[in-house]
């Protein structure tokens, strides 16, 4: 394959975009925040590799000890996101960039490689086929049938934290854990914040802003997570019109 790919890095990260928000300037906010969260997370191993195009292909990682998700295990890594989108599937870039990851979990001498799916497929998370072709298997699930796929090179698995199996919150209303990795989340955190207050919605925001936060999330959670009257929803982002589907209005 001839097509160029690029690591962000401290010295880079200024002047590359971040594909998932690669134009739409509402989202302009998020990208900023992403970037500022980066710088940090760079220092600890995380790894964002993208196509150097204009376009959404890329692949965001991080060693499973500080990756901001409510996992853990010994010596894995993490995949956030493997996203290959419009005119650039069908290319191969998807296999490029997983096989990357892998590579680098080998050479590293990790344990091996975990990613959140689901039995059926669901927005922004992983499709569980294209993963078990490459030897991920299920580690560990729960009872909504989201699912943790782990490619192990040890024998050894990584697994749910006790707090991401309750999967649910004494609120009744609506609730929303976000992190700070996605550049989408800004601008979805403030279209619920009106909408909610707009039509007298119970609303609690609840910022997961470190790691310690992100590991007790009671839910499944890879940067967003909804609740209704304390009952898990879904990781899908929010914006006025998920809303109102969620809500029945």
């Amino acid at each position: 394959m001839d097509e160029k790919f690029i690591n962000l890095s401290l010295d880079n990260i200024h002047d590359q975009h971040l594909c998932c928000a690669i134009s739409d300037k509402k989202h302009q906010c998020g990208v900023d925040v992403k970037k500022q969260w980066l710088k940090d997370r760079l220092r600890e191993g995380h790894v964002f590799r993208k196509l150097d195009a204009n376009g959404k292909v890329f692949i965001e990682y991080a060693p499973l000890e500080t990756a901001w998700v409510p996992v853990v295990g010994e010596n894995y890594l993490y995949i956030y996101c493997l996203w290959v989108s419009g005119a650039f599937k069908g290319k191969g870039y998807a296999k490029a960039l997983l096989e990357y990851c892998l590579r680098d979990a080998r050479a590293q001498g990790k344990s091996g490689v975990c990613v959140l799916s689901a039995q059926k497929k669901k927005p922004f998370l992983s499709e569980k086929r294209f993963m078990l072709k490459y030897g991920f298997e299920v580690a560990d699930t729960t009872d909504e049938g989201y699912e943790l796929l782990a490619l192990s090179f040890d024998g050894t698995m990584p697994h749910f934290t006790d707090s991401a199996r309750r999967m649910s919150v004494p609120f009744a209303g609506v609730t929303i854990y976000h992190g700070m990795q996605c550049p989408y989340i800004p601008n979805c955190v403030e279209q619920v914040r009106l909408f909610c207050e707009q039509r007298e919605v119970p609303l609690q925001l609840i910022a997961v802003d470190s790691l310690e936060k992100a590991k007790a999330v009671p839910c499944v959670f890879n940067n967003w997570a909804v609740f209704r009257d304390g009952k898990f929803e879904s990781v899908q982002l929010m914006n006025e019109g998920a809303m109102k589907k969620l809500l029945g209005l």
